[in-house]
């Protein structure tokens, strides 16, 4: 059992104060601050307190404040669709901050109650890591913000090609509780230097991964032509975008960077999320005005369609270089509350609608992720705002894609917190798979990001203009991309059946 400190005599009320605070801390390693020795730290207390706690009842208590203290900095960006048309929806926005942290705060409170309950040690690790999980797929999932994103500009983010974010997750809880245990125990004392070593190693090998990787593409980017993609970002501010008088503002600023003349010309251009404000129902001429601004040369578009039941749907729309729409792809995983609302017929009942839907109560879903033929540049996984935070759905589609292509409409998010953080989640999904991704940002951040999750070109918040660049090659099939999320889940559920089958014998 850990060494009680005189910590150990402090109110309950007193270590929550102290555990939201160290779970802010935390949240600060997450884009767009990057402070990982800050999270480090604040997972460190986290980890301090719970050693120091009575009871199951106090350790729940202690875990959920910790999460509150964490979500409520890194899901800040959660208020900013509710100031979009302030008069009607403003008044929600701080209850939908303070529900969605002490919402996901439960699954850490869990994770703090359960290791108390089976006696402390490193069932900490395994059950926390484990909620980690848990909430990424329970209610259709919420993987923002995962702990193990605090090492994106680190070299240690590169192992997430072979064991993902909830690997890198479990390896960051359990070198913080190893480095809290040894600096606690003069017995276990050894710890501490065994957790900088690896550390340090990792770090090595992660920067030498990405020089490797580096060298691979050189070296491969050269046995085929070039490909580049021009990519737009209209910036149409989200209280602004579906304006009458604006609309065909926009709409005339996308054409001009369709149609603007460069010494190379693109072999693709890419739209953003719902920047055509027409539904492809009905936009005929539209298309064909898009098709002569990009003079022969294919347009991926995000728009609307209304579907045969009279459901509407956010769609991509690959549009060919003679004009004629060549696929179509439906968003899958939508957002709830705000493409649609959970309950179905009683919501429409009450006039309940999402805060992104233009029709009906929101838009229908889709069949699930599948690949595009893009004329000229392979197949590539099509990703609508924000099914790209989901890594198992990504890596879950077959055959491999060439490249991965995002478009999306980060108004929504403001312009702090919420834009970087999405971007992040793009940047590993890269290179988790191994692929480069094409990113299409309404308002930014517009970015071409390569196969090791480094950004070759951006577009920064606020702007409107268009990127030509060339699109990187991908690397061989990643660990994680054969496997997914499979052996470290195995893992934690094996972990967690051993603590507890360990404690059931104790006690029996």
């Amino acid at each position: 059992m850990p060494r009680v400190t005189d910590l150990a005599g402090w109110s309950t009320r007193r270590k929550m104060l102290l555990a939201l605070a160290g779970g802010a801390l935390t949240g600060l390693g997450q884009a767009p601050f990057g402070l990982v020795w800050l999270a480090l730290i604040g997972l460190a207390g986290g980890v301090w307190l719970f050693q120091n706690t009575a009871t199951t009842r106090q350790a729940g208590w202690i875990g959920w404040a910790f999460g509150v203290g964490y979500f409520a900095l890194v899901l800040n960006w959660i208020v900013e669709p509710f100031l979009v048309d302030i008069a009607t929806y403003g008044w929600m926005a701080p209850f939908a901050l303070i529900g969605m942290a002490a919402g996901m705060a439960l699954f850490w409170a869990l994770a703090f109650w359960l290791a108390r309950w089976q006696g402390r040690g490193i069932a900490l690790v395994v059950f926390w890591a484990g909620t980690e999980v848990l909430r990424s797929v329970i209610l259709t999932g919420f993987p923002w913000g995962l702990l193990g994103y605090i090492w994106l500009d680190t070299g240690i983010a590169q192992f997430a090609s072979l064991i993902g974010p909830h690997g890198l997750t479990l390896l960051t809880l359990a070198g913080v509780w190893a480095l809290v245990t040894g600096l606690g125990h003069r017995k276990r004392i050894i710890l501490v230097p065994v957790v900088v070593i690896v550390g340090a190693g990792l770090l090595y090998l992660g920067n030498g991964q990405a020089a490797s990787k580096l060298l691979y593409l050189a070296k491969n980017g050269g046995n085929s032509e070039p490909k580049f993609v021009r990519i737009i970002q209209t910036n149409a501010p989200q209280h602004e975008k579906w304006n009458r008088e604006m609309i065909p503002v926009f709409f005339d600023r996308n054409l001009q960077f369709t149609a603007a003349v460069t010494e190379r010309k693109p072999d693709l251009v890419i739209w953003p999320e719902t920047s055509v404000p027409y539904l492809l129902n009905s936009a005929e001429g539209a298309l064909q005005v898009i098709a002569d601004a990009a003079d022969g040369v294919p347009v991926v578009l995000g728009m609307q369609r209304r579907g045969a039941a009279g459901e509407y749907y956010n769609s991509l729309v690959v549009l060919g270089a003679d004009g004629v729409v060549a696929d179509v792809y439906d968003k899958s995983h939508l957002v709830p509350f705000g493409e649609y609302m959970p309950g179905g017929w009683l919501a429409a009942k009450l006039g309940l609608t999402g805060l992104a839907a233009q029709g009906g109560f929101g838009f229908g879903s889709g069949d699930g992720l599948r690949l595009v033929d893009i004329p000229g540049l392979g197949r590539a996984l099509p990703l609508i705002c924000y099914e790209a935070i989901f890594p198992e759905e990504v890596g879950g589609v077959t055959p491999r894609p060439d490249w991965l292509l995002q478009i999306t409409n980060d108004a929504w998010f403001g312009n702090l917190t919420g834009p970087q953080q999405h971007l992040a989640q793009a940047r590993f999904r890269a290179i988790e798979q191994g692929l480069p991704m094409v990113r299409a940002a309404n308002t930014g951040i517009s970015a071409m990001i390569d196969a090791r999750g480094e950004i070759t070109a951006q577009l920064g918040l606020g702007v409107a203009g268009y990127l030509d660049v060339k699109l990187p090659h991908g690397l061989p099939p990643t660990l994680y991309s054969r496997t997914g999320d499979l052996p470290v889940n195995l893992l934690l559920i094996v972990a967690a059946a051993a603590l507890l089958l360990k404690r059931r014998r104790f006690i029996g």
